[in-house]
């Protein structure tokens, strides 16, 4: 449990307030967030590593509605107590790339309802709830050390049939899971590869980028694997 309490954590984070960082975030790196105080990650990660794993301060953080403290409970909650509400309720907030990919890596891809979610979110329509599948799908291939390759195949439909999504935050991260399933082992490698050919056919713009920039990874001499599961894969 956190020694700081909810108060002093917020005092904290305002005393970090800085409106010039909002705007460079907003300008350099595409993060526009509503009531933000302008605090980089980085900044964040200590001030999280201080307080601990904690949901109940998690929770309250997030509900304060303040950018930063929404971003700590994504490092604060323990990943196995989330349940299906929660992640309904967090996704649906999502406004940029940053929170959708703290939320994504830190916690949903971890979390019991991982795989639900990824299929669920995949067939939604707002940009950041579909690029939440994604992101999951991306972490989660890291996450996961133990299961087999037809776990991940049954994902490669799914890029193919969201390739066309011209959305940037869509499109990247269905780049992001391509890479990342065809970094698993070598036998994803070649099936990544192949989808990465077949979605380099469509006419999109957008499938014409994933395609070309996952296979600029996938097929670079001395890729490094994961070797996942390592009982098969790493000898």
């Amino acid at each position: 449990m956190s020694r700081l309490t909810y108060n002093e954590i917020i005092q904290c984070l305002y005393d970090l307030e800085d409106k010039d960082k909002v705007a460079f975030k907003a300008k350099k790196f595409g993060i526009i967030s509503n009531n933000s105080l302008g605090i980089y990650h980085k900044d964040l990660k200590v001030i999280a590593k201080e307080i601990g794993v904690d949901n109940t301060l998690a929770l309250q953080l997030f509900d304060s509605e303040i950018y930063e403290a929404r971003l700590l409970c994504s490092k604060l909650f323990k990943p196995k107590d989330i349940t299906e509400e929660l992640m309904e309720k967090w996704v649906k907030t999502f406004e940029n790339w940053e929170i959708c990919d703290s939320f994504c890596m830190g916690l949903f891809s971890k979390s019991n309802f991982a795989l639900a979610k990824i299929l669920e979110w995949s067939q939604r329509e707002p940009e950041f709830e579909k690029r939440a599948a994604f992101a999951t799908l991306a972490s989660y291939c890291m996450a996961d050390k133990t299961s087999d390759n037809a776990l991940f195949e049954q994902f490669l439909s799914i890029i193919k049939r969201e390739a066309h999504d011209e959305r940037l935050y869509v499109k990247k991260a269905v780049n992001w899971a391509l890479r990342n399933i065809g970094k698993r082992n070598v036998d994803l490698n070649r099936k990544a590869i192949e989808v990465a050919n077949d979605i380099l056919e469509f006419e999109s713009k957008s499938a014409q980028w994933i395609a070309k920039n996952a296979l600029a990874e996938l097929q670079k001499e001395g890729i490094r694997m994961s070797d996942y599961p390592r009982a098969i894969y790493r000898f």
